[in-house]
């Protein structure tokens, strides 16, 4: 009965698994010098958890958001997303996966200047073959949850700070990933507005129960996640 419940208890934990980095390294060479940025990092991503990562400038943290999302390889270690190893896939392969599985919201918003917010959020379905109208009921219900129902029409440089951030949330969002990956998503922001952003994230967390995993080196927005980690010296700790 006990080795029952434990084979339940393990199966499930391992379910709830999303993304799992396994002794990751990453080393770069400056002339005859090489350099390990992350040393033999380990963390696993369960569905729904919220989990903020600070760090000082140049401590890794874009690095191992790159590698977290299979934009960059590591040099040992593997990284495992939804049960496939990113480093096994091929460019293509990697890149359908992230579609699939990933939300990826950064500091500067990179929305394309020509189309507008409607146009942004919509694409990530219609690089899935959505058709025109079902990825822009989808991304028209996504911007009208972020509070930009009535700004779908207008395009970046027409939008505020805020809104421009809001409107990359909801084109994150909108594929329905198991987790959106943060790099400084409000360092951009003054500080009401990036309140407001750290709230519509947490919001939407708990409604889809969706992963987040923000690194930033702002420790008041940290603290509200609810697990915190400091990255120094290419390692991973506890706490600040």
């Amino acid at each position: 009965m006990n080795a029952t419940s434990e084979s339940g208890a393990q199966s499930s934990a391992k379910n709830s698994e999303v993304l799992v980095a396994t002794n990751i390294t990453r080393q770069y060479s400056q002339g005859d010098l090489s350099v390990d940025v992350l040393k033999s990092l380990s963390l696993t991503i369960n569905r729904g958890d919220r989990i903020g990562i600070v760090g000082a400038s140049g401590s890794g943290k874009s690095t191992l958001l790159h590698l977290l999302g299979g934009l960059d390889k590591p040099t040992a270690g593997k990284v495992v997303l939804a049960g496939q190893d990113l480093s096994k896939l091929s460019q293509r392969a990697r890149g359908v996966l992230r579609n699939e599985h990933l939300g990826f919201v950064y500091q500067f918003h990179h929305l394309l200047p020509e189309f507008t917010a409607l146009e942004n959020v919509s694409m990530p379905l219609l690089i899935r073959k959505n058709s025109v109208a079902q990825a822009n009921e989808k991304a028209a219900h996504l911007l009208s949850r972020v509070g930009l129902g009535d700004r779908q029409r207008h395009k970046p440089s027409e939008l505020s700070g805020g809104e421009r951030q809001r409107a990359a949330i909801a084109r994150a969002l909108v594929t329905d990933p198991q987790v959106v990956l943060a790099d400084e998503p409000t360092g951009n922001l003054d500080e009401a507005t990036a309140d407001n952003v750290y709230e519509l994230l947490l919001e939407l967390n708990q409604e889809s129960a969706t992963s987040f995993l923000i690194v930033t080196h702002d420790t008041k927005l940290a603290s509200r996640m609810d697990t915190v980690l400091t990255l120094t010296h290419g390692t991973l700790s506890d706490g600040f």
